[in-house]
């Protein structure tokens, strides 16, 4: 899809996505861009075309993604214009990235980067380095070498919880996948054995230390944590940390969960209580320079589920009780958030998302305009295109 045909696809005229980039750079930064879904094209292009705009005409030249920092530096050697296509710099990416979608974001920071080569955009994750797939075939070579008896067992281990990079534990259990026992507690059991071989060492790239890494990611993983709130200090550091290195303008994709400007509640565990986000994080160091948008929808097929009209206690339906394709708010101008502003439900439709309990797929805040300066609402949303 060319990138004309893609902004005419979507709900908001070129013009209107200019004015809400000019609104959103305005002192701005960093500004967080979320979705409701990593499921829909519409959300997904809207972000993109802000992005582009932020870029194009305002100046920033970063771009943060919840991946971790190896991924990200695929993506972004690729944008500086490494070998590979967007497809492949892709390969070792967070499944709901690799689209082509995000094929097309990354063509278009490729090409703006050619242009600009003194002046280029970056591409940062905001996670530590994580496991791979490389990794756990590392580590069954070196099991295979040194102490062939054992590659059963360790193999017994590692095959079940490899699958986490095709679809995340959490999502297994939600879809009744998963195999049983918990991927930490095998990644540790494996660690142990890959430990007491002969030949084991504390090399960097060695077996013991790729084992360990895998440990790791599973533990740290939403379903080796107990909660889906994310490592919020962890993400808002490596969001300061890249800012402070480079000073470069900064703009920031994730979920609304995550960039959210105030701590959220989420629905699905509201005996948490409020939870830190790493946009509240990011306005707490940076104040008003950090800018926080959110994109949601009303309605749609996003593929993985068919998502019906939102309860009437969302805001989400609040914004859509209107036929238009789409609508966006300012809640800095004060009539604007004197009509919208308290405590707010929005929709968040996630890998675990079913309609049967559609009416706790969301988050709260105590303050609509506290979490959120911008709203932009699409009022039917259809599925991204996902890569082979």
């Amino acid at each position: 899809m060319t990138d004309r045909h893609l902004t005419e696809s979507l709900p908001l005229a070129d013009t209107v996505l200019d004015e809400i980039a000019g609104q959103l750079a305005v002192g701005a930064a960093v500004v967080g861009i979320g979705e409701s879904t990593r499921f829909s094209r519409e959300t997904f292009g809207v972000r993109d075309q802000l992005f582009r705009r932020l870029v194009r005409d305002h100046g920033f030249r970063a771009l943060a993604v919840q991946d971790d920092a190896g991924a990200a530096a695929a993506l972004d050697a690729y944008v500086r214009g490494g070998r590979g296509s967007a497809a492949s710099a892709l390969a070792d990416a967070w499944k709901p990235w690799r689209t082509a979608e995000t094929v097309t974001a990354l063509e278009w920071i490729r090409t703006f980067n050619r242009d600009h080569a003194d002046d280029p955009v970056r591409i940062f994750g905001v996670k530590p380095a994580q496991a791979g797939p490389a990794d756990y075939d590392a580590v069954l070579e070196h099991v295979r070498a040194s102490a062939p008896e054992r590659l059963a067992q360790v193999t017994a281990h590692l095959e079940p919880i490899r699958t986490a990079h095709e679809t995340d534990e959490h999502v297994q259990r939600a879809r009744g996948i998963h195999p049983g026992r918990p991927f930490a507690e095998h990644a540790r059991d494996a660690l142990a054995l890959v430990e007491s071989l002969p030949g084991a060492d504390d090399r960097a790239d060695g077996a013991v230390a790729r084992m360990r890494l895998i440990a790791r990611f599973h533990e740290h993983s939403v379903a080796g944590r107990g909660t889906y709130a994310g490592e919020a200090e962890t993400w808002a550091d490596a969001v300061a940390d890249f800012r402070h290195r480079t000073g470069l303008r900064t703009v920031y994709w994730d979920g609304i969960a995550h960039t959210s400007a105030a701590d959220t509640v989420l629905g699905l565990a509201p005996e948490r209580g409020p939870q830190a986000t790493v946009g509240s994080l990011l306005r707490k160091r940076y104040g008003a320079q950090y800018v926080s948008a959110a994109i949601g929808f009303h309605h749609g097929d996003l593929g993985v589920a068919v998502v019906p009209d939102p309860a009437a206690d969302l805001v989400d339906a609040r914004l859509g009780g209107t036929d238009l394709p789409a609508r966006w708010l300012d809640l800095r101008h004060d009539d604007v958030r004197s009509q919208w502003d308290g405590p707010a439900k929005a929709r968040v439709i996630s890998g675990v998302y079913t309609p049967a309990r559609d009416a706790a797929e969301h988050l709260a805040v105590a303050s609509l305009a506290d979490a959120f300066d911008v709203l932009i609402h699409i009022r039917q949303a259809s599925p991204v295109r996902r890569l082979p």
